[in-house]
């Protein structure tokens, strides 16, 4: 192959890819960001101005969603982390053969249906009328109907569930490279199970962790649907203010400040974990 063949090949190949970061990502951003800076003065009068920033930080309502949104997803994200961690380690470490397949694909089975179906299927399970509030029930626990939606354990609960794969895929990935003689060697040096844990198996997988950390929070502190249907319409989180400005008062520049805003300070978040675990986002991207 020529060398003018192989740059026109590669551009090929490249093209999709750059068309869908370019009309998808960054024209769309920068478009939202241009909005976020008018300042509407009349139905027809537009001005410029940090008015809809300015708006943020004195209205105590947004920024305190905001905070209870970023608080919310950090604990999501640990725990996600704490369920996920020995699941990847059984499937990575000790699971041989067929079996280490079955387990990995019954991690993604579910994610083959959507969001909006894992949800719903878990307000299936949680409502009054639903099957734990019936064997609640039926175990003689409860005397009536028992209702577990509509509120924050309940939201947890899900954005757990659709974060899972998430979180999985790279501390496989990360734990199948760890060698066994770091293992042994750190109980013939006498550690017990927690300082292996500690000293040999966490910094081992540290770039699977940040990895699927990073990608877990971004995708909880984005989250619409499973914070609305499960913790209900006084569910209060930082899409549903967003979705409120574009769709239901139509304030699609106060709707843009809040969206750019949401889009810094998670940015700003995940850039500090990265730099109190001492990782890059090179590294743990691969």
């Amino acid at each position: 192959m020529t060398p003018g063949a192989g740059r026109l090949s590669l551009a090929l190949l490249l093209t999709p890819f750059l068309l869908w970061i370019v009309l998808l990502v960054l024209l769309p951003h920068a478009e939202m960001l241009r909005v976020s800076f008018q300042v509407r003065e009349s139905w027809d009068t537009l001005d410029w101005g940090l008015t809809q920033y300015r708006n943020f930080f004195e209205e105590a309502y947004y920024w305190r969603t905001f905070l209870r949104t970023g608080l919310m997803s950090l604990f999501t994200t640990a725990l996600t982390l704490l369920v996920a961690f020995p699941i990847a380690w059984y499937i990575a470490r000790l699971a041989r053969g067929r079996s280490r397949g079955v387990l990995f694909l019954a991690c993604l089975v579910p994610f083959w249906a959507s969001e909006l179906v894992r949800t719903y299927g878990w307000m299936i399970l949680l409502r009054e009328s639903g099957v734990f509030s019936a064997l609640l029930q039926g175990g003689g626990l409860a005397d009536g109907p028992v209702e577990m939606l509509y509120n924050d354990a309940a939201v947890i609960i899900g954005l757990v569930y659709n974060g899972l794969l998430f979180m999985v895929v790279p501390l496989v990935t990360t734990l199948d490279g760890l060698d066994e003689n770091l293992v042994e060697a750190g109980y013939d040096l006498g550690g017990g199970h927690l300082t292996v844990l500690r000293e040999v198996v966490v910094p081992w997988a540290m770039p699977g962790i940040v990895s699927g950390s990073i990608v877990v929070f971004m995708l909880t502190l984005g989250s619409y649907l499973t914070p609305i249907l499960m913790g209900g319409k006084d569910s209060a989180w930082f899409t549903q203010q967003i979705f409120t400005q574009f769709i239901t008062r139509f304030n699609w520049e106060q709707g843009a400040a809040l969206g750019v805003l949401l889009l810094v300070l998670s940015s700003l978040m995940v850039w500090l974990g990265l730099k109190l675990t001492g990782q890059s986002l090179r590294k743990v991207m691969g």
